[in-house]
């Protein structure tokens, strides 16, 4: 099957795309990592936990029985596939933002009619090679263009041969500050105009049950978490002990969401581009939020970015939302 885009390779090849959006290098995990470590509040995106390894350890976080969301999500999206797929509607291209492993799309897929394209994005580029092959394989009529990058550059993609729908699940849109979030879906609806946003967000409840999900028993979470030294001493030559460090994630109900940090067990001096930075025992890198909302706040954020609410989709105990949001022209 042939490409629509001329200056794509052929689809069978399933291989990524080189866009203007480029992935993360390891000269701007180096400035970042510096620039975190350089005075506190310590703090560093979280878009670096997902090398190889952290793709494949947040795989397992989305299996573990303590981690409600992805399995919650999957029951929405397949329980009411068919009334996404309505509002999708025929011959979209579907462009997945933070695609991982590919596999919710797999629950809307045998809905859609005549998807005419997917490109999932991620920055994880060796991650999305495999789950590209896979998808490609499992849908060999569907056009599969995958992006390698950060999706959070919002790229321009090629000129859209028809309605363009973006998908976003995982609630990932919790993982930005407020005002990163309101940036990221401004860029969205004018990425996506005239066709829309299918979008996952996590909903405010039990902080226990929240705790719980952020701080599994078997560890693979602190593994996830840590993941992120690992990598600085894999790529950047650092030499973090990961065992002088302890995964700490809690609510914080002031500001609703989950924060996780990386504490210092000790005071320790740390060498990351040939400068030393020094942390105090007890002192923190922190590392990722994970933002809560209500129906409504989040129908509020999407009508600031541009957007125009449609239906949402929530489960019987209210723990999980999938939005359809309209991308004026």
């Amino acid at each position: 099957m042939l490409n629509r885009y001329d200056y794509l390779p052929p689809l069978e090849e399933v291989v990524a795309v080189e866009l203007p959006l480029k992935p993360v290098t390891d000269r701007a995990f180096l400035a970042d990592l510096m620039h975190a470590l350089a005075a506190p509040p310590h703090s560093i995106s979280p878009k670096y936990f997902y090398d190889a390894q952290g793709s494949r350890l947040f795989d397992q976080i989305c299996s573990l029985p303590e981690y409600y969301p992805t399995r919650t999500e999957r029951a929405i999206l397949t329980r009411h596939a068919a009334e996404m797929a309505a509002q999708i509607g025929p011959g979209a291209e579907i462009v997945e933002f933070g695609a991982g492993s590919c596999e919710k799309v797999r629950l809307l897929l045998p809905a859609l009619q005549n998807p005419a394209c997917y490109m999932p994005m991620d920055i994880s580029g060796e991650h999305l090679h495999q789950a590209a092959q896979a998808l490609g394989a499992e849908f060999p009529g569907l056009e599969v263009a995958p992006v390698v990058g950060d999706y959070t550059r919002m790229p321009a993609l090629p000129l859209a041969q028809g309605r363009r729908v973006g998908f976003f699940p995982g609630s990932t849109i919790g993982n930005f500050s407020p005002q990163e979030a309101l940036s990221f879906l401004s860029g969205a609806a004018r990425l996506l105009a005239g066709g829309g946003l299918l979008l996952g967000a996590d909903l405010i409840k039990d902080p226990a049950l929240l705790h719980s999900a952020y701080n599994d028993a078997q560890g693979i979470t602190a593994a996830f978490n840590l993941n992120l030294l690992a990598r600085a001493n894999r790529e950047l030559g650092t030499r973090f002990e990961l065992d002088q460090f302890a995964h700490s994630a809690f609510y914080n109900a002031g500001l609703q969401r989950i924060e996780m940090h990386l504490v210092s067990r000790r005071r320790q001096r740390v060498e990351v581009g040939g400068e030393c930075y020094e942390l105090a025992e007890g002192q923190s890198l922190h590392t990722e939020n994970s933002y809560k909302f209500t129906v409504d706040s989040l129908r509020a954020l999407a009508v600031r970015a541009g957007f125009r609410p449609g239906p949402v989709w929530v489960d019987p105990q209210r723990l999980f939302s999938v939005h359809w949001l309209h991308a004026p022209a």
